[in-house]
């Protein structure tokens, strides 16, 4: 189980100030490795004269860090790069903001998720069916099948087939194989926990029609989906004005 108040205290060590930061990665998906990296993610606020200027400093923070012998990967973007990421349909940037796993910034997500789900829309589509193409072509490389490539294809498919039927940004694959009724996929986890990379018992052919079954689904509910094709940009520029202005929390 992850330790957050360690982890709120490796990132007050640092430098920088984050606005908030939230676990991505297997921890979030739910099916971390004992020995599986933490992976952080988050935006921060660079001073207004650094971004008014014809140069832009570099607005990624990337540190590695060390926990207790478990490396800590952190990546944060300035906010006006991560909102612009927002307003692509950018499914990472959801998931981390809608995250559960919070380990600091409490306060400023409950202001930004009812922003951040007003930008959901039907052609995050297009995300989820990305990141399922470039799974496929690792597991068309693959001879022997390795357990954590599927799990990602199933997860990216199952949380894509949720968002566009519900407006839920839901990544724990654990509680979509429940909500989905695909009880196998505990197996699988258990067997990626246990074994790592090449698993010696599984069915490909199975997996393969299962995936198979997902990818209809998740084109089905794009094009039976009631999303708005737009996102509300205007209100996403108000957001980040009033934060580089100082103006956070006034209406």
């Amino acid at each position: 189980m992850l330790d957050m108040a360690a982890l709120r205290q490796l990132i007050e060590k640092l430098t920088y100030r984050p606005l908030f930061v939230t676990v991505s990665g297997a921890h979030l998906y739910g099916f971390p490795s004992p020995d599986s990296d933490v992976d952080l993610r988050g935006t921060h606020l660079l001073p207004l004269r650094d971004v008014i200027g014809l140069d832009l400093p570099n607005q990624t923070v990337e540190r590695k860090l060390d926990l207790s012998g478990t490396e800590v990967e952190l990546v944060s973007h300035d906010l006006g790069k991560y909102l612009g990421l927002l307003v692509k349909n950018n499914g990472y940037v959801l998931e981390q903001i809608f995250s559960p796993l919070v380990v600091m910034g409490q306060g400023f997500l409950d202001e930004l998720r009812p922003l951040a789900r007003r930008c959901i829309t039907r052609h995050h589509y297009h995300h989820y069916r990305g990141f399922l193409a470039t799974q496929r072509k690792l597991l068309d490389k693959q001879e022997a099948k390795i357990t954590k490539t599927i799990l990602y294809a199933y997860r990216v498919l199952l949380t894509g087939i949720h968002l566009l039927r519900t407006v839920e940004v839901e990544s724990n694959l654990p509680r979509l194989a429940h909500e989905y009724q695909r009880p196998f996929l505990t197996d699988l986890i258990a067997q990626k926990r246990e074994e790592k990379g090449q698993s010696p018992h599984l069915d490909w052919s199975f997996h393969d029609a299962q995936l198979r079954e997902l990818e209809d689904r998740l084109d089905k509910a794009y094009q039976e989906s009631g999303l708005p094709d737009e996102r509300d940009r205007r209100a996403v520029n108000e957001f980040l004005i009033r934060w580089r202005l100082g103006e956070a929390g006034s209406r």
